[in-house]
Order: C-alpha cells, then sequence, then structure tokens
C-alpha cells in the first residue's frame, strides 16, 4: 500500500471515479495542461483527454453554473475552484440554484456534483486565498460540505462524494496538502458522509475539530500528557450533515468541551455545536465549553499569518481552562 500525500491521495480518487464511471469530468481553470495550481489534477488531462478534463476560462460562476448544467443533464461534474476567497462568486450558483434543484423539481433533478475548493489558511498566501467559508456553506439548505484532515480520509470521502446522489462542497485544507503522509489504499475504499471520527479516545475533554485543525489538536494533545488530561479528539469530516450524536455521546461522557476552527469566531461552526450540546447535553457539562478560533477580522498577511491562526499553545490553554473550572 503506497503512502501519498493529500494531493497525491486526492488525485488517485479522481483517477479511479474516471476510469470506474465514464460520466465523472473534472473542470476548472488550468486543472488541464497545468494540473491545477496545486497540481492536484497532475496527468489526469494527459490519461483522459481534454473532453473530460477541461480547462476553463476565469470565471468561478460560469464554472460552477455550468457543472451544474451538467449535472441536471447526467454527467459527474467536479469541478475545482483554485482558491477559497474565489468560491464567493459562486455563492449564487450554489445557494439559489443547485442547493434547491432537488426541491424546485419536486425530485425530478438532482445536482450530483462536487465543487472542489483548497481553504484554509497557514501557506502565506495574499488576500482571498486563506478563507475558511465552511459555516456560510453549511447554512445553505441542500448542499453537504465535507472537510478531510488527512490523506486516507480525503480520498475516501471524495469517492463518496463524488457518487452522492446531491451537491457536495469538498473543501481540502491547502495548509497540509503535503504536510503528512499515511497509506492510503488503491480502489474502492469509501467513507461514508455524515459520520465523524475517533481520532483518539478519551475520558476528561472533547476536542472537536475539522480539517487542518485535526492535526493541531492532537500536538496539543502531546503537550497535555504532563497534565496526565485524557482528551478525546472528533473529526467530524463532514460538516453538514453533521454527526450530532458522535458530539453528544463524547460530551456526555467527558463532561467537558474545546471547538477548535480557523473561521472567525462570530457566528462559526463552533457557535452551532455549542448551541447542539446545550439542547441535548447540557446537565452533562461540568465547565463551558470553550471555542479556540480565527479572529474576527481578514486573515492576516504573512507576516501575522501565524497570529491568527490556532495553535496547539492556544488549545492548552484552553483545555487547561475547562478541565480546572
Amino acid at each position: 500500500m503506497a503512502k501519498l500525500n493529500m494531493v497525491e491521495a486526492i488525485n488517485l480518487a479522481l483517477r479511479e471515479e474516471m476510469e470506474r464511471d465514464s460520466r465523472v469530468v473534472v473542470l476548472g481553470e488550468d486543472v488541464g495542461r497545468e494540473g491545477g495550481v496545486f497540481r492536484v489534477t497532475d496527468g489526469l488531462q494527459e490519461k483522459f483527454g481534454a473532453d473530460r478534463v477541461i480547462d476553463t476560462p476565469l470565471a468561478e460562476s460560469g464554472i460552477v453554473g455550468t457543472a451544474l448544467g451538467m449535472a441536471i443533464y447526467g454527467i459527474r461534474p467536479v469541478a475545482e475552484i483554485q482558491f477559497d476567497g474565489f468560491l464567493y462568486p459562486c455563492l449564487d450558483q450554489i445557494t439559489n440554484h443547485i442547493g434547491r434543484m432537488r426541491n424546485r423539481s419536486r425530485g425530478r433533478f438532482t445536482c450530483p456534483l462536487v465543487i472542489r475548493v483548497p481553504y484554509g489558511g497557514g501557506i502565506h498566501a495574499p488576500e482571498h486565498h486563506s478563507e475558511s467559508p465552511e459555516a456560510i456553506l453549511a447554512h445553505t439548505p441542500g448542499i453537504k460540505v465535507v472537510i478531510p484532515s488527512t490523506p486516507y480520509e480525503a480520498k475516501g470521502l471524495l469517492l463518496s462524494s463524488i457518487r452522492d446522489p446531491d451537491p457536495v462542497l469538498f473543501l481540502e485544507p491547502k495548509r497540509i496538502y503535503r504536510a503528512i503522509r499515511e497509506e492510503v489504499p488503491e480502489g474502492d475504499d469509501t467513507i461514508p458522509l455524515g459520520k465523524a471520527r475517533i481520532v483518539r479516545e478519551g475520558k476528561d475533554v472533547t476536542i472537536i475539530a475539522w480539517g487542518a485543525m485535526v492535526r493541531e489538536a492532537l500536538n496539543a494533545v502531546e503537550q497535555l500528557k504532563g497534565d496526565q488530561t485524557e482528551a478525546e479528539i472528533i473529526d467530524l469530516r463532514t460538516i453538514s450533515p453533521m454527526d450530532v450524536g458522535a458530539i453528544i455521546t463524547s460530551i456526555r461522557k467527558t463532561g467537558r468541551g474545546v471547538i477548535v476552527h480557523e473561521a472567525p469566531k462570530t457566528c462559526g461552526l463552533g457557535a452551532e455545536i455549542i448551541a447542539l450540546i446545550n439542547e441535548k447535553a447540557l446537565l452533562s457539562l461540568q465547565a463551558p465549553i470553550e471555542r479556540v478560533t480565527g479572529f474576527d477580522i481578514p486573515v492576516p498577511l504573512l507576516k501575522s499569518e501565524h497570529y491568527y491562526l490556532p495553535n496547539p499553545e492556544r488549545i492548552v490553554m484552553a483545555v487547561r481552562k475547562v478541565i480546572s473550572f
């Protein structure tokens, strides 16, 4: 079994699905001859041709609108948006059309498409290249939002996303595109959407994270070993639909929680998760839930980015706060 990074794992998933299903096509800016800005689609046009790996104009709304039409027609498009901040022009297509098509047509049409987006900070990119828009997307009915945290997770979740009958926003944490290598199997090894993963079991506190923040949580737990604190880490995997059962089961066991996300704090997913915990497990809590997040400002440029992004030290402080409450 080969050890792959996330870029290679996603490329493998696309390659296998395109071989398995002739309806699967890839489209986006520079995805063909250049292999994508991060080289995720490298070699696919050479193997499958320009009719199935399509270089598009620099028009994000047009890319997603074209994918919408393809999906209704019966094709399985996988559209790439080069950077997260470029996704906003597509929200018209996503919220007004893609997310509503099944309901609008009373089930006559569906939109089995995937929109792949490199997202998040940590690569010292300029403005519009380090956004974390998952809360906006999760607030949009009719779409699913998936965020992998490792190469293995990326491949299995992408296979399931391409095969799903509904539209999926697949957010790829660019910070860990090449930071992690692990064994990734070839073949039909899917991971179901809507089911969280218990990364590490523990009894004292629940740390809830997704994407690149899972690695930060793991690093924080290493620093907590001297405290003899046993932290449980949950990787949500799918932001929408969210595995509420996994969250509540863990909180009822530990009585304490810390939520980690790099998006701004106000109206972030952490607030929704706290509301769910209050509704379903309030009497199990031994301390208020803590949030470790980005700040309510645009993501800073490279010299200040490290102040903005959650890190193990901030997570450790939050864990110690809820433990000592």
